[in-house]
């Protein structure tokens, strides 16, 4: 019988995140990938052009079809957007019963803040406590405990317990946004252990997607039955080959896709 994932986020035109990343980081780690879109965006590697969010009825009525006929191993969350979404999606998965990766889509590489700060409440009251793993990049953990940014790995630390104290299962502190040679994330649990990941610095400007990618590849060890712990190393070092080998796609003219089937293409 297949393992299925489902994946809740925002559709990317271009291919290299979201909705589409999701599903191709799926696939590749041999997991069924079902779908609910929560907004079309229309983009490439350029820039982001129109969002169109999806109405809050549709996107509760694609959740219902999928959980009443799919038997789903994992749930990933990404790209909600709206009070309104964030509330729908948590009233239609409360009798879900298995993990859920939440992957905070708040703020984007340029800074801006891609969820209204009521949005921001919402996500943080709603959706927090059901998370079994919380996804966020450094400017979107202090986002969400109205704090500074973290600079130091005890500071990165500490947000994390904080976020679990907020009610994660455990957090996953993406470092892609710090400096250094080296990128460090440091995974956080509840019982207050917590252990780092350290990966080289790949020299490429396509690693659009990279944070997509990589909640959804932790969502596809989880529904395969692998423990939290085992399927964030897992994800961890599929996320650093798909960034390694990123350049040898070479998909539009911008900040380029990470190569999903890095692993499975021949170049």
């Amino acid at each position: 019988m297949a393992k299925i994932a489902l994946t809740i986020a925002g559709s990317d035109s271009g291919g290299g995140a979201g909705i589409q990343a999701d599903l191709k980081t799926m696939s590749a780690l041999g997991v069924y990938g079902a779908s609910v879109i929560t907004a079309v965006t229309a983009q490439n590697t350029r820039a982001v052009s129109a969002v169109h969010p999806i109405p809050v009825d549709v996107v509760g009525a694609q959740i219902d079809a999928v959980l009443s006929d799919l038997d789903i191993g994992a749930i990933k969350i990404g790209m909600l957007a709206t009070p309104e979404v964030i509330e729908a999606v948590a009233a239609r998965i409360a009798a879900y019963s298995g993990p859920v990766v939440l992957d905070p889509v708040m703020i984007a590489k340029s800074g801006d803040l891609l969820l209204a700060r009521d949005a921001v409440r919402t996500l943080r009251e709603r959706l927090l406590s059901r998370a079994s793993l919380l996804t966020p990049n450094l400017p979107e953990a202090a986002c969400l405990l109205d704090r500074m940014v973290a600079e130091t790995p005890d500071e990165m630390a500490q947000q994390g317990h904080a976020l679990c104290a907020l009610g994660a299962g455990a957090v996953l502190m993406k470092g892609g946004h710090a400096g250094g040679d080296t990128c460090r994330d440091l995974l956080v649990q509840a019982d207050g252990s917590a252990r780092e990941l350290v990966a080289r610095r790949h020299p490429t400007g396509n690693t659009h997607g990279t944070g997509c990618t990589l909640s959804a590849a932790i969502c596809a060890g989880l529904a395969r039955g692998l423990a939290l712990d085992e399927a964030v190393r897992a994800a961890h070092a599929y996320l650093q080959g798909a960034i390694a080998r990123a350049d040898s796609l070479q998909v539009g003219h911008g900040h380029g896709p990470v190569h999903h089937f890095h692993a499975v293409w021949n170049q």
